[in-house]
């Protein structure tokens, strides 16, 4: 089994079990039929999760303050603007925090950034193993949910029959 970073309960300053954690959330998903992996799996939402709330941690950090507490200077929280990014357990929708002056770079979820680490190496080792494009953006959609869409020039039919 991998190595995993020892985490303390802040209120009651014991060693958090993670492996009882995983153990919870994996019968409590199966109760409720919830899947693992796939969109609405419980990997994506806890994706989702974790990276909203380091997205938040960010803003709290580049800010000067806590997320309800009263801005400390003329920069403030300007609600979220909603971004898709495809990671390991598939497609994830996530809400990203914005500042009123958009000087805001978040550093776990780049601006302009739709694909997280490690989805590039997935990609190649497909493709290496002699898949086409087309069978690589099936994969990812049976597997992780997330379409490619083709992306096109195409030209008015009016202006390209023009004598």
């Amino acid at each position: 089994m991998s190595q995993t970073i020892e985490m303390i309960d802040p209120v009651a300053k014991e060693i958090i079990d993670q492996q009882q954690i995983a153990a919870h959330l994996l019968a409590q998903a199966r109760e409720q039929g919830v899947s693992l992996v796939g969109p609405g799996g419980l990997l994506g939402g806890l994706t989702k999760t974790a990276l909203e709330t380091a997205l938040e941690a960010e803003l709290t950090e580049h800010l000067g303050y806590e997320k309800q507490a009263s801005s400390a200077g003329e920069n403030a929280r300007n609600g979220t603007r909603s971004k898709t990014v495809l990671t390991e357990v598939g497609a994830v929708q996530i809400e990203v925090p914005r500042d009123r002056e958009g000087s805001f770079e978040p550093k776990i979820v780049r601006k302009r950034q739709r694909r997280l680490d490690g989805i590039d190496e997935i990609v190649l080792w497909l493709t290496a193993r002699g898949l086409t494009t087309g069978e690589v953006a099936a994969h990812f959609d049976e597997v992780y949910g997330a379409s490619f869409g083709k992306t096109r020039s195409r030209r008015s039919p009016s202006r390209s029959s023009r004598s």
